[in-house]
């Protein structure tokens, strides 16, 4: 489908860290390399009042064999010259089980985990359900961690690239995402990936940087977390953005930076122009993927580049027209940590996401530990954000919420003796508790 400039416009607004950069006089760079623009996109009906008729007729582009559309639920013929592009019953995730009405009148209380079966030839819908609206929707890549009939989970792509056998992508953009006065180097940098190598949000990539090591072997794959939808920062499906730390050592005596003992893989990543080729491979990664029920809540704690999985699962939850964005039902939690204000990533992007998203769907809580004071009048970090929203974090997971950790692995020991205190105050055991969370598949953990 060919998007209005206004659509784009919202989608792409995933670039509004650009204004960030430039307010640090930091150059972001978008490579001139030209990308393949015609991807598929599909519209699915939401309960929604408005009047059809008022909804501008769209285009499609149906670049793929209609048969491998069929199969990921996308039965687009070549061509439309209509708003009526897709009907979900018959080509979309419900494949003509006929509940897609039951979804539209049942709302919360519609049960995902239940299909009435109903013949196909029978269950196709003659137009939308009364009040319903048409909405938008990216779905192309909806497959990856679902089976055929749109419910039944699946384990996502893994190691669909070797890193045996790790294959060149293209570096098409880079630019800085902290202010002058925030410690080290830290950049979003935007790969684009071969046909047919896709991941899911949560999901990590490996990196490996040119060269040779001392020993004349080829450099190990470094892993990051990815920092974008299935989709990509281009909506394309072809490209997979990271959030990369500059790897220095610093001389406690001097003061200087010791060039012999950088990062190889993250000052490669972080120099790299537009057009640079980069060696990847994967994805890989199965414990930090999205809760498959729309009502669950997220709970996300993050250090520093730690919030590349969040980045994506904020992206797919409140800035992608997708199913995922428009089913989604619970609350959203980000508690990110970092050094100073100007050292909040994805600031601008996150405070978007808070306006457009619902009442009380995205909560978002900053441990800025040199410019906050914790209790105690100590520095200000994750773990203590956590004990101030105690009762709120346990009752929340008491409900069913899943919550997620990811930085470095330092920060883990502080929070398990946060989260310890807290139960103890509460007569909770700890580990019998941790246990339980872990057990349900409520606690995620991934530290570096």
């Amino acid at each position: 489908m060919v998007f209005s400039r206004q659509v784009l416009l919202l989608y792409l607004v995933g670039f509004v860290f650009a204004n960030a950069f430039q307010a640090f006089n930091s150059e972001y760079q978008i490579s001139k390399h030209k990308l393949d623009k015609n991807r598929e996109r599909t519209a699915f009906l939401l309960p929604k009042s408005r009047d059809l008729a008022s909804i501008s007729p769209v285009t499609l582009s149906a670049k793929k064999p209609v048969s491998k559309l069929k199969k990921v639920g996308c039965g687009i013929p070549p061509s439309y010259d209509y708003l009526c592009c897709f009907d979900p019953e018959e080509n979309g995730q419900l494949q003509g089980t006929g509940d897609f009405t039951a979804r539209m009148e049942g709302g919360l209380d519609f049960d995902f985990g239940k299909f009435s079966g109903k013949d196909a030839s029978t269950a196709v819908a003659s137009g939308p359900p009364a009040g319903a609206d048409l909405l938008v929707a990216q779905h192309w890549l909806e497959h990856l961690d679902h089976d055929a009939d749109g419910v039944t989970r699946i384990d996502p792509p893994v190691n669909t690239i070797k890193s045996t056998a790790p294959v060149d992508s293209t570096l098409l953009g880079s630019g800085k995402l902290i202010g002058p006065d925030a410690p080290g180097d830290i950049r979003h940098v935007i790969l684009s990936l071969p046909e047919g190598m896709h991941y899911v949000e949560g999901q990590s990539i490996s990196v490996i940087p040119p060269g040779l090591q001392e020993n004349g072997k080829p450099h190990k794959p470094r892993l990051y977390s990815i920092a974008s939808t299935r989709y990509g920062d281009t909506l394309e499906g072809d490209t997979v953005s990271l959030c990369v730390r500059r790897a220095e050592y610093y001389d406690p005596v001097t003061g200087l930076a010791d060039s012999s003992k950088k990062g190889v893989c993250s000052n490669f990543l972080c120099d790299a122009t537009p057009g640079t080729t980069v060696e990847i491979s994967g994805p890989v990664g199965k414990t930090m993927l999205l809760p498959s029920s729309p009502k669950t809540d997220v709970i996300m704690v993050a250090t520093g580049t730690g919030i590349a999985p969040f980045r994506a699962f904020l992206h797919r939850l409140f800035m992608e027209n997708t199913l995922a964005k428009h089913t989604f039902e619970g609350t959203a939690w980000l508690v990110l940590g970092v050094p100073v204000t100007s050292g909040l990533l994805y600031k601008e992007e996150i405070a978007s996401m808070q306006e457009s998203a619902g009442p009380g769907m995205l909560k978002v809580n900053y441990a800025i530990s040199r410019e906050m004071k914790n209790k105690n009048g100590g520095k200000y970090y994750v773990q203590d954000a956590i004990a101030e929203n105690a009762d709120e974090v346990f009752n929340r997971l008491d409900n069913g919420a899943q919550i997620y950790f990811c930085g470095l692995k330092g920060m883990m020991p502080p929070i398990e003796d946060t989260f310890a205190a807290v139960a103890e105050e509460r007569g909770i055991n700890w580990p019998e508790k941790l246990k339980e969370l872990k057990s349900n598949h409520q606690w995620h953990v991934e530290v570096y």
